[in-house]
């Protein structure tokens, strides 16, 4: 369980986050929604450890993480950009991270996240010979060897399109069941939030929005900002939220 109490970040005596609690359940998908300069980011930084928290608590099984450095809570990020290595193969990239770490994957475990996310046939391949699902995956596997306690996506699906981004999305939501790993999301997009998430976090101003199901932030939007960002702003596809919730808001 992962418990945010009364977060708060202030940047040059600017309120970015502003008293943020809810509790995150073992294996949940939860994405971080919001427009642009809502302070997404800035939170999934703080759950990271790569920005400090100005007031409150972050708990991890009840410990609290709020002073605890990166490198120490076992947590782990996949960044927009993937942050691979050009010059090293899909198979070099997944294995990097694991130098000199103790209580990573062994090499049979290695194997079988490869194996899981069927990148066996591009191990060899150099980086800019893979597409961006492929990509996509090998980021993916070279966070989960490092066994993270929490997994982290940044914009996961902004690179990707039709079929790819479809595919990814069941990847992500493969590997949360079968390895029962907590994962937060950072997206701008809300039909990505609704078809992929067990929850959403919605930040506006950074305050919570709301917090809840999709079906809840579809069917009781619990203000009008909610409503208009969900529905309106971002003109999500009616046809996936008719398949999804039904005619209301198809």
């Amino acid at each position: 369980m992962l418990k945010l109490q009364h977060v708060s970040k202030h940047f040059d005596n600017k309120a970015v986050l502003d008293d943020i609690s809810v509790e995150i359940g073992t294996g949940e998908i939860v994405s971080l929604l919001g427009p642009s300069g809502s302070g997404k980011t800035t939170l999934l930084n703080m759950i990271l450890g790569l920005t400090k928290v100005d007031h409150g608590k972050i708990l991890f099984h009840d410990q609290d993480l709020s002073r605890v450095p990166m490198k120490k809570r076992g947590f782990n990020i996949v960044f927009q950009d993937y942050a691979l290595f050009p010059n090293l193969n899909a198979y070099e990239n997944i294995v990097y991270g694991l130098r000199n770490k103790k209580g990573a994957a062994s090499a049979q475990e290695v194997q079988e996240y490869i194996d899981f996310l069927e990148l066996q046939p591009h191990l060899k391949k150099r980086i800019g010979e893979l597409s961006g699902g492929q990509k996509q995956r090998v980021a993916l596997a070279r966070t989960l060897v490092t066994k993270p306690r929490i997994l982290l996506l940044d914009e996961p699906l902004s690179a990707l399109d039709g079929v790819i981004k479809e595919s990814i999305k069941q990847r992500i939501k493969s590997i949360a069941r079968e390895f029962k790993l907590t994962t937060i999301i950072v997206t701008h997009d809300p039909e990505e939030a609704l078809t992929l998430s067990d929850k959403i976090l919605i930040i506006h101003q950074g305050k919570v929005a709301q917090f809840g199901t999709p079906q809840e932030i579809v069917h009781q939007p619990e203000n009008e900002f909610v409503q208009e960002f969900i529905i309106k702003q971002l003109h999500i596809k009616r046809q996936n939220i008719y398949n999804l919730f039904g005619e209301r808001y198809a």
